[in-house]
């Protein structure tokens, strides 16, 4: 019996209550009459106007909220890491430093709340600019993100160029100030929405997040009532019998027996006790004919033959022959995100997405309704497991 708890705390609540009340009190530190003073301030060798210092930001908030320092303080840290504040003289630090260190309020129309989306091609406009800029000195993130993005909107390479050259020309026009300050702005904005290797990713499971600040704690009658039902259905699942699990793990034992090179041995010696290195050879990933054995596994289950690089392999050929080898190059896909590097997840979504799932995709996939809406709106803020759905199902479609 499966047990279905009808309610589990995870409604989807959006983050936007909590990102409306740090706006609130955005508007309250800039108030000229009750928030932070502004004034001009000395960057190198440039005026800043409309620069407050981290400490006076401290101070405000302590007096403003009436809490402790170390909540002040990562309060603050919130401000700059979400982008509502930005730092003037250590632009890639997004952290609130309690001393003299200057910084700046960021204009509403960069605030995450207005869910502008971070496009490839703005940010490749941006990347090219600042090429252009720095005459080709980049980080080494930008520049795998410049090239990445060279290869993947290449169809409009010469757009973006031509966008970078024209911001940077009017850029030049403005005044050196206005030029600085511009500059921190749409850095800091990037390095929020397109946040560097190592640096804390805050947007990384987006705005809507399943969470509600403002949620009324205090349980009804229907609540209890839920909670009841579910502990009723937990009190009546069905337990194994111990005589029942045991018999199934000595069925699974003598099955895998014979394929066990510790406890049965290998053919045609054991590499682990002599320096016999054909075993190793005989079953190497993709071995032109894997040995008998091998192939006797497969039929185990469906596991073991998706899990063998060989077997996925000859899998492969016949889906072909059903035409339907999209559906292993979907599950292989989702596979490489699961187990990829977190820096690419959203970029590989969105092949993922193009490729196999879009409408008109080239290596289309057939999938529920049901499970395609799970999907596409898990894919607005992709994360490392917001292809399983799909892929499940499609695990389940090669199964039979």
């Amino acid at each position: 019996m499966t047990v279905t708890r009808l309610d589990q705390g995870q409604r989807h609540r959006p983050r936007m209550a909590f990102l409306k009340k740090i706006e609130a009190l955005m508007m309250e530190m800039q108030n000229p009459g009750t928030g932070i003073k502004t004034q001009m301030q000395k960057v190198m060798v440039i005026d800043i106007p409309h620069a407050v210092a981290g400490n006076d930001i401290l101070q405000w908030i302590l007096q403003r909220l009436q809490v402790t320092q170390e909540e002040a303080l990562h309060l603050g840290d919130l401000f700059v890491k979400y982008g509502y504040i930005y730092p003037l003289q250590e632009p890639k630090n997004l952290t609130l430093k309690t001393d003299g260190s200057l910084y700046r309020f960021q204009t509403p129309y960069f605030w995450p709340a207005q869910k502008w989306p971070a496009d490839d091609t703005d940010y490749a406009i941006y990347l090219a600019k600042k090429n252009i800029k720095r005459k080709g000195v980049l980080e080494e993130y930008e520049k795998e993100h410049y090239n990445m993005l060279n290869q993947k909107i290449n169809y409009k390479w010469d757009f973006v160029i031509m966008q970078a050259k024209e911001q940077y020309k009017a850029g030049k026009e403005r005044k050196k100030v206005d030029r600085y300050a511009l500059d921190c702005q749409e850095r800091a904005y990037w390095l929020v929405n397109r946040t560097p290797p190592g640096m804390l990713d805050v947007l990384e499971y987006g705005l809507d997040r399943v969470t509600d600040p403002n949620e009324n704690k205090k349980k009804n009658l229907a609540v209890y009532r839920r909670e009841i039902m579910y502990y009723q259905q937990a009190i009546m699942k069905t337990r194994v019998k111990s005589s029942v699990s045991l018999g199934g793990l000595v069925k699974y034992s003598e099955q895998f027996l014979s394929n066990d090179p510790i406890l049965s041995g290998c053919l045609p010696s054991n590499p682990w006790i002599t320096d016999d290195p054909e075993f190793w050879d005989l079953n190497a990933k993709l071995v032109e004919i894997p040995t008998r054995m091998r192939v006797e596994r497969w039929a185990f289950n469906f596991s073991e033959l998706i899990r063998d690089p060989k077997g996925r392999q000859n899998f492969q050929l016949f889906l072909k022959k059903e035409f339907s080898g999209e559906n292993l190059g979907f599950w292989e896909a989702c596979e490489d995100l699961k187990y990829g590097d977190q820096s690419k997840v959203k970029e590989k979504a969105e092949e993922i997405y193009k490729l196999f799932l879009a409408p008109g995709a080239r290596r289309w996939i057939n999938i529920d309704g049901t499970t395609m809406g799970i999907t596409v709106k898990g894919l607005k803020h992709p994360h490392r497991y917001v292809l399983d759905a799909a892929q499940t199902h499609i695990y389940m479609l090669m199964k039979k």
